[in-house]
């Protein structure tokens, strides 16, 4: 929700920086501030400092910087709302709503939340009673200690309709148990009945721990085994993860979340070591859930069950997750063995088994390539063609482009490497031009930033001087947009940042960029008309040299397409590098000088595009 400024203005002035901070930071005055050790990074010598006069905190060995809200957000790892709200009872004031119906509407699920409350601590009551002593006897069986039982809030729902005799008064009236899907009412006229019974009981939290709905476990052999509340005006299972709770932090702090199918699987992982994992509640991996699972780290780890249900799961999650792809954002995949769950598996091979396999997750794009690949036979043109025209539906339903470009070209690399070993299995010579117009044994960018040598005498070598290197990338990125000015339309700011070191360069360059803002279309054509005529003949036939091409093949006018955006983000990105550093190190000046919000928004972006691997435009 959004809040009113004056809002904002009035927490930060009541609540002390100083005194969030020192919870968790020992603090030493100096002067006007304080300063300590950072919390957001290791350190011996102390380079945070805070000063309650200008309410912000700044490290100046991470950067990190913020005031009380930004604190909690980095600390806790709270979305804004959250931080703000936390912070608003830390100040003693009320949370503004906006309208008469939303203060209803909050009246009412404040209600129902205290109601949900008073439940939960009934169902606990009930699992360590005698009553209960077959479910308790059953959680211990799964291996559960009794402080995990407790942390986890675990209770029992006893048969018959005990729920609605102990709970209903005239503070807590039926009708408000039937809105929490705690009491269902029969539509044919019978009495209404508790909906959980004879079931061991699984609060449902969200991330600030309150109770919002129960999951339930069949103590006999009906069925369903598992149950959950329906959805209520706190619950939408859509748009919940249970253990959020108990992750969130452990996430934070870890730098990892992992997703499994259950309960169980969820508690035994904490149990075990693993506080940072959570569950989606029956359902498939939504939208919502990825972009909750996004803020607590860039990469969660998908950990389902080893059978051919889990591993169709990691499939529709796989699938679902391609469209909202973002630079540095992604997904990873454990594949257990089969039959075993992550509850199993940390029983019986221990927490240092399951770790290894963690860090062994497979990227998302492995995982497509498996999906497209596993179980088939591609042998045939045919079949290699189907292969290629499947991955590329599956790359062009990634909205950010700069993705979609590294997705096309990682794909475009399998299929030659796929090919190219057929062909030396097969006898073939297993080189020379590759599949879908790429090219093998051919010259190009390194990953390394040198030169991938061929065979053709003449070229510079591994001895190849820095500076030749940095201006042949200056010619190869500007041989790319001269044959292919489309890109212009999408990395024209990041082509103006470089700087270009040679002077002749520099010109055509700054021509070429003028040239794109004027014309409302470009073709590769007029552009080489236009710098040809404008005093840019001689440099432009250097920039379009055989010595350019023989190295970056991908900048040719007939290159394919995929190989020309994927060769020229990569040029692009290594020459940004320098000038996004100088950026970054100008806006942590700027805001230790000026720590304006202005200044926060500009150096939390900066450090945001430099965080996202590949990206050249952040």
């Amino acid at each position: 929700m959004a809040f009113p400024p004056q809002f904002l203005d009035e927490v930060r002035a009541r609540v002390r920086l100083s005194d969030i901070v020192s919870r968790t930071v020992k603090l030493t005055r100096r002067g006007r501030e304080f300063t300590g050790l950072c919390p957001f990074h290791n350190e011996k010598t102390p380079s945070f400092t805070v000063s309650d006069d200008k309410n912000f905190y700044h490290c100046f060995g991470c950067g990190s910087h913020g005031d009380v809200i930004g604190f909690v957000m980095e600390q806790d790892g709270l979305t804004f709302p959250e931080a703000v709200e936390r912070m608003a009872v830390e100040a003693g004031l009320e949370v503004p709503v906006s309208t008469p119906q939303e203060r209803e509407r909050e009246k009412r699920r404040a209600e129902l939340a205290d109601v949900m409350e008073v439940v939960c601590a009934f169902y606990e009551r009930m699992l360590w009673s005698t009553d209960g002593k077959a479910a308790l006897n059953y959680l211990r069986r799964r291996g559960l200690t009794d402080e995990t039982i407790k942390r986890y809030r675990l209770g029992f729902a006893p048969a018959g309709n005990l729920l609605k005799s102990a709970i209903i008064s005239d503070e807590i009236p039926e009708p408000m148990l039937r809105e929490g899907g705690l009491v269902r009412k029969p539509d044919d006229g019978r009495a209404s009945y508790d909906f959980f019974r004879d079931r061991v009981l699984f609060p449902i939290a969200d991330a600030r721990g309150r109770v919002i709905a129960f999951g339930g476990r069949n103590m006999g052999d009906g069925e369903p085994k598992y149950l959950n509340s329906p959805d209520t005006p706190l619950f939408d299972k859509g748009r919940t993860l249970y253990g959020i709770e108990h992750a969130r932090k452990a996430a934070y702090d870890r730098g990892r979340a992992i997703v499994a199918e259950g309960y169980m699987d969820v508690i035994a992982l904490a149990q075990a070591g693993f506080a940072e994992s959570v569950a989606p509640l029956g359902t498939a991996l939504t939208e919502s859930h990825v972009a909750q699972l996004w803020k607590l780290t860039d990469e969660p780890v998908l950990c389902f069950d080893g059978d051919k249900a889990g591993q169709r799961a990691a499939g529709r999650a796989a699938e679902r997750v391609l469209p909202l792809l973002e630079p540095g954002k992604s997904l990873r995949f454990v594949s257990l063995p089969s039959g075993e769950d992550p509850d199993s598996l940390v029983s019986t091979r221990g927490p240092a088994a399951f770790e290894a396999m963690i860090e062994k997750a497979t990227p998302l794009d492995t995982m497509i390539w498996s999906m497209e690949t596993s179980g088939r036979v591609i042998d045939t043109p045919e079949r290699i063609a189907g292969l290629e025209k499947r991955l590329e539906d599956r790359t062009l339903s990634i909205a950010d482009r700069k993705v979609q470009f590294q997705y096309q070209a990682r794909f475009r690399e399998k299929l030659r490497d796929m090919v190219n070993a057929r062909r030396a299995g097969s006898g073939g010579r297993g080189q020379g031009r590759g599949f879908a117009g790429g090219r093998q044994g051919g010259r190009g960018f390194g990953r390394d930033g040198g030169w991938n040598q061929g065979e053709t005498p003449g070229i510079p070598g591994p001895r190849t001087g820095p500076n030749i290197l940095k201006k042949r990338r200056e010619q190869v990125l500007l041989a790319t947009v001269i044959n292919h000015p489309g890109l212009l339309d999408v990395f024209a700011e990041d082509l103006a940042m470089i700087n270009v070191s040679d002077p002749m360069l520099d010109k055509l360059r700054e021509e070429i960029l003028k040239v794109h803002a004027l014309a409302e279309e470009l073709d590769s054509s007029s552009l080489k008309n236009h710098l040809a005529t404008t005093g840019n003949n001689e440099i432009l036939h250097s920039v379009l040299g055989p010595e350019v091409y023989v190295h970056a093949a991908f900048a040719r006018e007939d290159a394919p397409e995929g190989d020309v955006r994927s060769g020229f983000l990569e040029t692009l990105s290594r020459q940004l590098q320098p000038a996004r550093r100088a950026q970054l190190e100008e806006a942590r000046q700027f805001f230790v000088e000026d720590p304006t919000d202005e200044n926060w928004e500009r150096l939390e972006k900066l450090k945001s595009d430099s965080r996202a691997p590949g990206s050249a435009a952040g």
